[in-house]
């Protein structure tokens, strides 16, 4: 028996609205970032990817507008060409770069978007969110083929396979202090492995951004930035090399010596921001994961770091005026205050 039909619409929830929101500004983004390395790609292969990634974000912001619309939402400003890019600026980053860029970005993609569909409700939106998740996979597969391709793909640390299943036999598996560390675990491995290429591509990305920004206070704050993932990148690295585990830290692109912004501030302090909030995010998943106590100070300490570093860059973006404020929920206290 079919479940009848209601007659009414369900209006958007908080979720629905914070999906959309958040997904416009990432999308205006890649538009903004992703036709500024199709102007200087060069690679056939690495082009394609780029064009792929581009047709899909292109079509988000054309849907996306479309919900706004339809549901009576202003249309945020987000990021636009003709503001954020300045499509003279010369080339600020390697071909090898660009396609590191697109399949590391590509894991944040579908992790954001497996969020957005398991917080939505209504049929459209679980569709369209459906719908970017696996665009989101046909990206970073095709891009991780390419890496493959070219050599540059970066795996994670072999371990023998094992030979039998096993259970935790002692209390002292969750220690990790001086001589009573045991081995890192796969699910340990895999999380310091992952966090570690996360820091490499930031740590590339902020460099650049470093010596192209204008305002000084956001240089500044690059070169902050920089530096605090190089050295995530050697605190994750010497985890494994304690193990005799590689730190895959081998790869080491850098910018070029460009000095002229391809991008508006503005953008780039928010890319940074979100690599922000995607690394606490990452930092306490890997905490949540990973038994011992050691690695688990690590994250600690890490995270806090992170997050002092985010907090001043909201900061900065606020005495700037280029923090867009999500919708919100109505204040009440004021509402109460005022309706005298």
């Amino acid at each position: 028996m079919k479940a009848p039909k209601t007659s009414h619409k369900n209006e958007l929830t908080s979720a629905e609205i914070a999906n959309l929101w958040s997904s416009y500004q990432n999308d205006t983004l890649s538009i903004c970032t992703i036709g500024t390395f199709l102007s200087h790609v060069e690679d056939k292969e690495i082009c394609s990817v780029l064009e792929l990634a581009m047709k899909q974000a292109q079509a988000h912001v054309k849907k996306l507008k479309s919900f706004f619309t339809e549901e009576q939402l202003p249309i945020p400003d987000g990021f636009s060409e003709e503001v954020d890019v300045h499509k003279e600026a010369p080339r600020l980053y390697t071909d090898d770069f660009y396609l590191f860029y697109i399949q590391n970005i590509g894991k944040i993609g579908l992790e954001t978007n497996s969020l957005a569909l398991s917080n939505s409700a209504r049929l459209d939106m679980c569709e369209y969110f459906t719908e970017c998740l696996h665009e989101s996979t046909k990206v970073l597969n095709k891009a991780t083929e390419v890496m493959l391709s070219k050599g540059t793909f970066i795996r994670a640390p072999y371990i023998p396979a094992p030979k039998k299943v096993e259970y935790v036999q002692k209390e002292r598996y969750l220690a990790g202090w001086f001589g009573n560390r045991r081995p890192l675990n796969a699910i340990e491995m895999s999380n310091i492995y992952f966090n570690l290429i996360q820091n490499q591509l930031g740590r590339t990305l902020i460099m650049g951004f470093s010596q192209v920004a204008k305002s000084q206070q956001v240089r500044d704050y690059m070169v902050r930035g920089r530096d605090i993932a190089d050295k995530h990148v050697e605190t994750f690295g010497s985890v494994l090399s304690k193990d005799f585990l590689p730190s895959a830290s081998s790869w080491s692109i850098l910018p070029t010596d460009s000095s002229v912004a391809p991008f508006s501030d503005k953008l780039m302090m928010f890319h940074v921001t979100a690599l922000n909030s995607a690394s606490i995010g990452h930092y306490g998943q890997s905490m949540g994961t990973s038994p011992r106590h050691d690695l688990g100070a690590h994250y600690v300490r890490l995270t806090a770091e992170v997050a002092k570093y985010a907090n001043d860059g909201a900061n900065i973006m606020i005495e700037n005026g280029w923090m867009e404020q999500p919708p919100q929920g109505p204040d009440r206290d004021e509402i109460a205050r005022t309706n005298k």
